[in-house]
């Protein structure tokens, strides 16, 4: 919801706080981006496409259950300082006529 909210150009955060108000079925219609019954209005997921994608989220839950190991990034503290770079050794810089 918060990326197809996004995409629609509204704020992500305002409509999740609006559809959760809200009662029964109500939800966006990006297309309209009116506040609707969504089954009322024919906005529903295909059952091939909800299938889909609870199988391969089952499927990739099972693979990280059963693994034995994970590849992961350790995170880096970033240093405040570093994000600076430093300008030395640029002397000159001759041949930029007019520039100073």
């Amino acid at each position: 919801l918060r990326q197809i909210s996004a995409n629609a150009g509204l704020e992500p955060s305002i409509v999740i706080q609006k559809v959760l108000e809200a009662a029964g079925n109500i939800g966006l219609n990006a297309a309209t981006g009116e506040y609707v019954d969504l089954i009322q209005d024919g906005v529903i997921d295909p059952a091939k496409v909800t299938r889909t994608a609870l199988q391969n989220a089952a499927s990739v839950a099972s693979l990280m259950l059963t693994t034995e190991a994970l590849v992961a990034d350790i995170p880096e503290k970033e240093d405040p300082a570093a994000a600076m770079a430093g300008m030395g050794g640029m002397g000159g810089m001759g041949g930029m006529g007019g520039m100073m």
